[in-house]
């Protein structure tokens, strides 16, 4: 291969690979162009470790198989930069080494260890001190990449792991209103609204960014970042709907905050979606699944001012802008299968239902009631 040939190649795929490590690791904004390749590399780590996980059919060895995928995503990134880097330096060399397993044995030896192959020619060194300095500085960049990463996922789980309390396991909407009033805090609404808004804020920011977080499970295999915000987003719904004039203003704060945070992180990976739904339009949430969880709602003491057949069209007119997104999410991720949260074409069994704590009390001590499912539930 000549100067000529080699010497421009080399600088396109070094110049292609420098602009996807800028756009992955360092310009704070949804990937375009060259910097879309991270994102081929997540697709493909999960689409592997997706197909692994049907090797089994319990939930929890599935979601121990799928918490790998965001790790080894990180890590592929990284091997992926340094392949690209190596043969771009490798092209570049190969006329002055006169040989590709000894362009490629100085490139190696540069990039790794720091050593310095030389030779008679002056390009030669220039294109293995590029070389060195390539693999040193990408390397860098992703160990201080790293804690940014790990800072934006604790910020993340913080929340959820709170709101197991609040919404059960897997979290569920009507859950949340109905724990609030059974233990009559009511009151503490407003700032968890509030809390939430903030919430989805951050994680707009931090995972249309940074997509590889999304891959990222939770600690715990029923807990999940989507059913979390669809949860407390569903609460903010019902709420408006059927208590118009006493709903808290933070409520319609969340809900905003929360669908538009779902569109950026699935605008950032190239998604289609009707960014402006109507009212009326179609939903896979029944009336009838809605009017359910009213009369439970009912049940628990909750008062409201609409019943449920009044309530269902502004209830609908809200999930109608993140249903389709938030369903598709949980889909993606494998998410685990929670009621109002669609299905899981992986999994066989689908809404299993949050256990309520049994309420004990000096005045009221009821009978221990069994989780209704196994902790190792085959799904």
């Amino acid at each position: 291969m000549s100067t000529v040939v080699a010497i421009p190649l080399g600088v396109v795929l070094l110049a292609f690979t420098w602009t996807s490590v800028l756009f992955t690791l360092v310009l704070p904004r949804a990937q375009w162009g060259p910097g879309r390749l991270s994102v081929s590399v997540n697709r493909a780590i999960r689409a592997t470790l997706m197909a692994s996980s049907r090797l089994t059919k319990s939930y929890e060895r599935k979601d121990a198989i799928l918490a790998l995928v965001g790790p080894i995503a990180v890590l592929a990134q990284l091997a992926l930069w340094l392949a690209l880097f190596g043969a771009a330096f490798v092209v570049m060399l190969v006329p002055y080494a006169h040989s590709f397993g000894r362009a490629t044995s100085q490139v190696g030896a540069a990039m790794f260890t720091l050593g310095l192959a030389r030779s008679a020619s002056r390009t030669n060194d220039t294109i293995v001190i590029f070389a060195a300095a390539s693999g040193f500085v990408v390397i860098a960049l992703q160990i201080a990449y790293l804690p940014s990463l790990y800072a934006a996922f604790n910020r993340r789980e913080a929340l959820i792991t709170m709101l197991v309390s609040r919404a059960g396991e897997p979290s569920w909407g009507p859950e949340i209103l109905i724990r609030h009033q059974l233990v009559g805090i009511g009151d503490a609404l407003p700032d968890f609204y509030a809390s939430w808004e903030q919430w989805a804020a951050e994680f707009s920011e931090s995972h249309s960014s940074y997509p590889v977080l999304l891959l990222f499970r939770s600690p715990d295999p029923w807990s999940s970042w989507v059913l979390a915000l669809l949860s407390v987003l569903d609460a903010a719904a019902m709420q408006l709907a059927l208590n118009p004039t006493t709903t808290p203003s933070q409520a319609r704060l969340c809900l905003r905050m929360g669908y538009t945070a779902l569109r950026r992180v699935s605008d950032a990976l190239g998604w289609d979606f009707d960014a402006d739904p109507l009212p009326d339009g179609p939903l896979h949430l029944s009336a009838q699944e809605f009017g359910s969880a009213v009369a439970l709602l009912r049940e628990s003491g909750y008062e409201i001012e609409r019943d449920s057949d009044a309530a269902w069209p502004h209830f609908r007119g809200w999930r109608v802008n993140y249903e389709d997104l938030a369903y598709r999410w949980a889909d993606r991720i494998l998410a685990p299968p929670a009621p109002w949260s669609g299905t899981r074409t992986r999994l066989n069994r689908q809404d299993v239902v949050p256990v309520r704590p049994p309420h004990r009390s000096p005045d009221n001590q009821p009978t221990y009631r069994r989780p209704e499912f196994p902790p190792d539930a085959e799904l």
